[in-house]
């Protein structure tokens, strides 16, 4: 038996935060309350006591977004070295995305990463499956087949459905599923061949520039086909004031739409991309200060439901290249709560509840995952975080094979300690 003592537990689902005990037998979560006496437990004199005393103890982060580039991409990252990644970053459970080389577009893919997860025996990991055959936007895979094999939902991510027709046509096939079709939201059009948003700053780069309306438009148009059909939909990477309209106005309606917003769009803007370091290069790109506040303002309200760190690494070849020429994307998945906790939650413009809420409950609950709560009889999945523990983030420091972040050579104050995955102590940070 384990014993948690004296912890600030962060449990949304529940309600609960304030100093607690946590006791997990079994690899579940046998029960907790204030002050658990160990004459009340089984086998209470045997148990595993930890003094948990200055620090928070939330369940595991649910991350729904997350590229972990296996099969065929394996020298950007794979399916262990992304488990590891995560487990340092809090994250317990998490959904890959399907566009890995082959395309997750069939039940023997599927399976592969499912039990390519299992193998790792580190974070819990859920398939993604494509909306298309080979992600060309044609042709809709076999939805059924692929949840009946443990596909958790149905995403092109990487490339927006331009086809309006294709997309209807898959909200409706994926409630057969009970899934969510989760959009990558791109008028290709629009977004032509830039590599940032377009404004002043990219201007000043001399860089092409992608207007917001190049998302915005594709999910005012995903969220209307979603109420006429009655489909799930949620909304990927939402960088863009407008996008938060047609979201409002979706939710407003009755309609089934959620949606994800990634750490780096609320913490960093377009005025921060320097044009000799791509990995601020990211899709969609960094936002404008308007947009980031209201990103920020709507995650707190609640308009935008959840957080997903969109880990999406590349080599150091890739990405040493100029601008223009290097892949869209930054790994995230060790920095996205440490860089969460440092710039939002330090200076108090997002509470710890809120970002539990958005980080573990909700993702655990929009794609119906036993994860994200810490009640008792739920899987032991606990992370044991430190608010004052401070590292440096560095290429030698991280678990992933990729480095391109831009949070590299920065100090982040707030970092997990201890993480847990069905009550088993999986990864512990030491000085």
């Amino acid at each position: 038996m384990l014993w948690l003592k004296n912890a600030h537990v962060i449990d949304p689902a529940q309600g609960i935060s304030g100093i607690m005990d946590v006791a997990v037998q079994g690899g579940r979560v046998l029960t907790l309350g204030q002050g658990i006496a160990a004459a009340g437990l089984p086998d209470g004199g045997e148990a595993e006591v930890t003094d948990c005393a200055g620090k928070y103890l939330f369940p595991g982060l649910v991350d729904a977004h997350v590229h972990l580039r296996e099969p065929g991409q394996e020298e950007k990252e794979d399916i262990s070295s992304g488990s590891r990644a995560a487990v340092r970053g809090g994250v317990t459970s998490l959904i890959c995305m399907a566009n890995t080389s082959p395309v997750i577009d069939s039940q023997a893919l599927v399976a592969f990463v499912a039990e390519r997860g299992r193998r790792a025996a580190l974070a819990r990991i859920y398939p993604m499956a494509a909306v298309t055959k080979g992600m060309r936007g044609e042709e809709l895979t076999e939805m059924a087949e692929l949840a009946a094999s443990g596909a958790k939902g149905f995403s092109d991510d990487g490339r927006g459905i331009q086809n309006g027709e294709i997309m209807r046509l898959a909200l409706e096939y994926a409630k057969l599923t009970g899934c969510p079709v989760v959009s990558h939201c791109e008028d290709e059009f629009l977004a032509g061949k830039g590599v940032m948003r377009r404004g002043p700053a990219s201007a000043a780069h001399g860089l092409t520039g992608v207007p917001a309306a190049a998302e915005s438009v594709m999910a005012a148009r995903d969220v209307l086909l979603a109420g006429e059909t009655g489909g799930r939909l949620h909304l990927a990477h939402v960088s863009a004031k407008g996008t938060l309209a047609a979201l409002r106005a979706g939710k407003a309606a009755g309609w089934d739409v959620t949606a994800e917003v990634n750490p780096h769009h609320l913490i960093l803007t377009d005025e921060d991309v320097p044009l000799t370091n791509s990995d601020f290069k990211v899709n969609p790109p960094l936002p404008s200060a308007e947009d980031r506040d209201a990103l920020l303002a709507a995650l707190a309200d609640g308009a935008i439901d959840m957080l997903a760190s969109d880990h999406a690494p590349h080599t150091w070849e890739e990405k040493a290249c100029p601008f223009e020429e290097a892949p869209f994307g930054m790994a995230a998945l060790e920095t996205a709560l440490a860089a969460l906790w440092t710039y939002l939650v330090r200076p108090g413009k997002l509470t710890a509840e809120r970002l539990i809420d958005a980080y573990a409950r909700r993702p655990a609950e929009r794609f119906a995952l036993a994860a994200g709560t810490l009640k008792p009889g739920a899987p032991a999945d606990m992370v044991l975080f430190d608010p004052d523990w401070e590292e440096t983030v560095t290429a030698e420091s991280m678990a992933s094979k990729s480095a391109n972040t831009p949070f590299l050579g920065r100090k982040l104050r707030g970092y997990p300690v201890k993480t847990w995955v069905g009550g088993h102590l999986i990864f512990e940070r030491r000085a």
